[in-house]
């Protein structure tokens, strides 16, 4: 079955074409002023151009052939010719216990199913995980959960920061703390020892004392970028030893990830894409696909109807040397050998769109990329402190996500302890969910471009559009249904009441919400919808006396109205990549 609106669509088209006019103007969508009706079309003020007629007129014509349809309740001519719709309960019925039997609640999964890429990680090897990376792993973990839940085959690739100037800063500087280790030994022949000389608390006082260090001191510069050198050339030494850092780091970034409810299908780095430099480099000269500017190898991606100017794509600098963008093109190379995708969408800072536009023309221009396969950027925004600029801690810092997670489950923990209601050994997880739950709702309920404010007390609320508002509905309904007998009948009623059928219209448009999110890669519109669903359930809620109803009919409908909404929900907040609680 088709989404809701498209059901409604559907049967006006087939009128609009009935009496003459092209069925595209029969698109039904949700109207904005529900307090005059449920639904519009204004169809006929579009066709009034083509057909030179009153757009009132054709609005008429369509609504005298709709009036025969079982599918309407009212329909209302409203100003120019905006047709105004109220649908049956039979019809909204109908499509409720379609969702209610369906296992994904009425969403069909695509008839075209796709092989996606999604590039949304970012982290760097022997650097802790901070705040900048939030945004890219949550909503990329989404924009994936969303895609598979439609059919497509996804893989998720944290794709690494593991093979630039940070690890010839780490090495240099164990190797000034530690000159005898025999990695720095290139006289060695013997096997190099299995355990890290290093752990990941070492590691990440390291990285960023060395890169200070370098920074300031011309001397510590050189010697990372000769030890970069040396293991991008294969030094044996260097090679075991970056594997030591590779490995600790990665099972600790596997930890933070894990924590935010963020999983990887791959743990593919810029590394894995080096072999594949050569080779590229040797075909885009021999196609004369790249040519030399000022000593450096560049592909020209510049067109001609360009509004501002679009800078050569950069292949190699001048000494040879590979770049962020040489690695991303070579990934683009490693990704269509090993996975031949339909899509690779790709997460970032939006401040790095001029980056992606200028590979993504180099990847198409040079045929790395063909015609079929589909490039997209999503760009996001900052997550700001309330001074509006990048969030920071307060001593200036960039802060770490681990700390940032704490924060946010304490707060959590300060209301839960204020409420009671939860078992002492039943604290900890329910304090990680609903802080989570917390902090990536208030991430995701923004559209990815915008930037915005962290308030720690406005996401911790249990009052609002906030994660932890959503959860306690679901647990609501819980320990609503924990008090119920199961209903007999598998069949939910037309609405009794107002509230009733709000819910029900609320519920419809779940297939809707999804693949509108899936199209625009948009999450916040799911965070939306399960906002105004948790509302429809809560008016319901207040209105109706569920466990003590003594119609046992309508209490069984209204028991399969309550395992709907919260299936709805359930489903909706996994897309969201957050978890439920049994009790809040």
């Amino acid at each position: 079955m088709k989404t809701f609106i498209n059901e409604i669509s559907n049967i006006i088209s087939e009128k609009f074409e009935q009496c003459g006019y092209d069925k595209e103007y029969g698109k039904a969508i949700v109207s904005n002023r529900p307090d005059l009706c449920e639904f519009q079309c204004n169809g006929a003020l579009a066709a009034a151009k083509k057909y030179k007629k009153a757009p009132r007129a054709i609005a008429t014509e369509v609504v005298e052939a709709l009036n025969s349809n079982e599918v309407f309740e009212k329909l209302t001519i409203e100003g120019p010719g905006f047709i105004n719709i109220n649908i049956a309960n039979d019809f909204l019925n109908k499509y409720i216990n379609y969702m209610y039997s369906d296992k994904k609640c009425g969403c069909e999964e695509t008839s075209n199913p796709k092989k996606i890429v999604v590039d949304y990680g970012g982290a760097n090897v022997a650097k802790p995980l901070h705040v900048g990376h939030l945004r890219s792993a949550i909503i990329g973990e989404s924009i994936k959960r969303i895609a598979k839940f439609l059919g497509n085959e996804v893989i998720g690739d944290v794709h690494l920061g593991d093979w630039g100037l940070q690890m010839g800063m780490v090495i240099s500087e164990l190797k000034r703390r530690q000159p005898g280790l025999t990695y720095f030994d290139s006289n060695f022949k013997g096997e190099y020892p299995k355990e890290s000389p290093i752990t990941i608390d070492e590691l990440e006082e390291m990285y960023p004392y060395a890169s200070k260090l370098a920074k300031s001191d011309e001397k510590a510069m050189e010697e990372a970028k000769e030890a970069t050198v040396e293991l991008q050339n294969g030094r044996p030494g260097y090679m075991a030893l970056w594997k030591h850092i590779l490995n600790i780091s990665v099972a600790d970034l596997k930890k933070n990830y894990g924590e935010l409810n963020v999983n990887f299908e791959l743990w593919k780095g810029e590394s894995d894409a080096n072999n594949y430099i050569p080779d590229m480099v040797d075909y885009l000269k021999k196609n004369n696909y790249a040519h030399t500017s000022q000593g450096a190898l560049v592909v020209d991606v510049a067109r001609e109807d360009d509004k501002s100017p679009v800078p050569p794509f950069l292949v190699l600098k001048s000494d040879g040397a590979a770049l962020y963008g040489t690695t991303d093109l070579a990934t683009i190379v490693q990704r269509v050998q090993d996975y031949s995708p339909d899509e690779i969408i790709y997460l970032a800072d939006k401040r790095q769109s001029m980056h992606f536009e200028q590979l993504f023309r180099a990847a198409k221009m040079t045929k790395i990329a063909g015609e079929d396969l589909k490039l997209q950027f999503v760009g996001f925004g900052t997550m700001n402190g309330k001074d509006g600029k990048p969030f920071k801690t307060r001593e200036g810092g960039v802060m770490r996500l681990q700390d940032l997670i704490s924060i946010i489950k304490s707060a959590v923990k300060t209301k839960l302890d204020e409420s009671k209601t939860i078992k002492e050994d039943e604290v900890e997880e329910v304090c990680r969910k609903v802080g989570l739950s917390a902090l990536k709702y208030a991430d995701l309920s923004n559209q990815p471009t915008k930037d915005y404010v962290f308030d720690i007390d406005r996401f911790a609320s249990f009052e609002g559009s906030t994660g932890p508002y959503i959860l306690y509905t679901v647990v609501r309904i819980k320990s609503i249904l924990a008090k119920v007998a199961k209903a007999d009948d598998d069949k939910i009623l037309s609405p009794y009441s107002d509230t009733e059928r709000k819910l029900m219209l609320q519920l419809v448009k779940f297939s809707e919400m999804v693949e509108l999110s899936y199209n625009n890669k948009l999450p916040n519109k799911i965070c939306e919808y399960i906002y105004d669903l948790s509302n429809a359930f809560n008016k319901f809620y207040a209105n109706n006396k569920i466990v003590t109803e003594e119609d046992l009919q309508k209490q069984a409908s209204w028991i399969n109205l309550l395992n709907l909404t919260q299936k709805v929900l359930t489903t909706s907040l996994d897309l969201l990549g957050l978890e439920t609680c049994e009790r809040m």
